[in-house]
């Protein structure tokens, strides 16, 4: 939006020009969105607290999250409205990646708002119906997979890249709906089950979402992309705008859902952004490095995936309690030492993903 009157005004006074670049755009809205989200969060905050819209804690959990009960939730969508506000100000509104990113993390905004709508209604922790709820995502999930296959442009957009290597590139065809459906959906739920703890989720979803962003304007870039040998999808760098709304919109977020925790985030905010992060990576073309970047989400679900198996199969259970933060719970380790030491193994995960851009 801001962009147009930016572009008129250069007309006129050339230090407006400056608005044009990417890079800058990138910038102003990391600080827009955090901006937006240290000055509404107290507000959305007490709207919570004031419609006692609070956290339901499930009876079987540890015990040390039942002081957690009555924390006001559903603060994702605070950074669903800071992400939506900050993207139409700076974002090319004629560039129809953004317009898609926005359709999926608003329509998993949907979904995780009538899962934490059930929660609370219903004053128990499962919320939608397991099944219910998977079958909306799976809709969403086609329906952005049917719409980038059929509106892609050239071969590298449908292609499988694979990291590390120079030339490997998998033609999937038709398969690319299916990919990206696993992608899409996997992603969304992996973040969901990693949103356990005061601000487990939300730190390493930024810095994922930073590596994106960055990955996002270099594909974007002819020259970048051509030194780095990794795909070039044009107009793919517009989605680095986003990007730094969700960086800033989260650290905002972070700055009350810091342990001890004023506000969680709920599956309106956790649904939300990992279906976000999915369909740009899915974008990009760099599914592979996605999950290289978001272990820590793979960790989380691969260990209920286990601990389920596990106990149909031998009726015995491998960590104390899934998803594994809560394992850690168990044995006695603090929960801010958990936090930290997640982000840290996100952070070496990332470089990891980073360094592949180079490593090829």
């Amino acid at each position: 939006m801001l962009l147009w009157v930016t572009e008129f005004l250069a007309e006129y006074i050339s230090g407006f020009s400056v608005f044009q670049y990417l890079t800058f755009r990138t910038m102003v809205s990391v600080v827009t969105a955090l901006s937006m989200a240290l000055v509404i969060g107290p507000i959305v905050i007490e709207r919570l607290s004031h419609y006692q819209i609070g956290q339901t804690v499930r009876d079987n959990g540890p015990e040390s999250h039942l002081s957690k009960a009555g924390t006001p939730t559903m603060g994702g969508a605070l950074i669903l409205i800071v992400i939506l506000i900050t993207t139409l100000l700076w974002g090319d509104l004629a560039n129809r990646y953004v317009w898609t990113v926005l359709f999926v993390t608003f329509a998993f905004g949907v979904i995780g708002w009538v899962d934490d709508y059930f929660k609370l209604t219903r004053k128990n922790s499962r919320g939608l119906i397991a099944r219910y709820k998977y079958f909306w995502q799976s809709v969403v999930g086609l329906a952005t997979a049917w719409f980038l296959f059929h509106t892609a442009q050239i071969p590298a957009e449908t292609s499988l890249y694979v990291p590390f290597f120079k030339s490997v590139a998998i033609p999937l065809g038709i398969a690319y709906i299916f990919v990206v459906y696993l992608v899409v959906v996997g992603m969304s739920n992996a973040v969901n089950l990693t949103d356990g703890l005061d601000g487990l989720a939300i730190m390493p979803t930024v810095m994922v979402g930073a590596a994106l962003g960055l990955i996002s304007y270099l594909v974007g870039h002819v020259e970048f992309a051509a030194y780095l040998q990794i795909p070039h999808i044009p107009n793919a760098g517009e989605l680095a705008v986003f990007c730094g709304a969700l960086i800033g919109a989260g650290l905002g977020f972070l700055w009350f859902n810091t342990y001890p925790a004023q506000v969680f985030m709920g599956d309106v905010g956790a649904l939300a952004l990992g279906a976000a992060l999915a369909v740009v990576a899915v974008i990009i073309r760099h599914e592979i490095v996605l999950f290289i970047m978001g272990g820590l989400f793979v960790l989380e679900t691969v260990s209920v995936i286990l601990q389920v198996a596990s106990f149909r199969l031998t009726g015995k259970r491998i960590f104390r309690m899934a998803p594994i933060h809560h394992h850690f719970e168990l044995m006695g380790w603090p929960e801010p030492r958990i936090i930290v030491r997640f982000w840290i193994i996100t952070l070496v995960l990332v470089l990891i993903g980073l360094s592949t851009l180079k490593l090829r």
